[in-house]
């Protein structure tokens, strides 16, 4: 895998507003699918959903107008996002752990899992160091590291939502 191998001013930034999109998107669906703000009963879930939408919409505009306006801020950008991650990370975490005690199926502990390899792949990020023969670096490993969880979450969500079809019909 070869990643900014030619930055451009504008490639490096869309690079960065994807990945903030990416980490914020993640942070917006785990308490929608967490809490399943999703469903319309209670009511006042839809209004909740609408409020956290406002939130994160809010957020995200808030963040890439300050990197473009305002300051570019690498920093910044890193700490915005490890914040996002590590809420959604114990978040999930505690999810998971409550969903394998109820379910006792070994993929209702993924989440879990999934986690702590996220977080030995982001200390690549986080504890950079330089290339290695001028072509391997932490930033290039990390991004090899996401690959495993990606497949892996997918794989989560679909028995996530096979599961949570099944329980609809037992109600049906």
């Amino acid at each position: 895998m070869i990643f900014h191998t030619r930055d451009f001013n504008l490639t490096e930034k869309l690079d960065y507003f994807a990945a903030g999109a990416s980490v914020l998107y993640g942070l917006y669906y785990t308490p929608i699918r967490i809490f399943r703000l999703d469903q319309r009963k209670p009511p006042v879930k839809a209004t909740l959903l609408r409020l956290w939408t406002i939130i994160c919409i809010s957020l995200y505009i808030a963040h890439v107008s300050y990197l473009t306006f305002w300051r570019w801020d690498y920093t910044y950008n890193m700490a915005a996002n490890v914040a996002a991650g590590v809420v959604q990370n114990i978040l999930w975490s505690i999810y998971s752990v409550r969903r394998y005690q109820k379910l006792k199926k070994p993929w209702a502990a993924w989440p879990g899992m999934i986690v702590a390899w996220i977080i030995l792949a982001m200390s690549l990020e986080l504890l950079d160091f330089p290339p290695w023969k001028g072509m391997l670096d932490a930033h290039s490993l990390w991004h090899l590291g996401t690959v495993g969880p990606t497949v892996w979450w997918y794989t989560f969500l679909v028995k996530d939502a096979q599961e949570d079809i099944a329980g609809e019909r037992l109600k049906a």
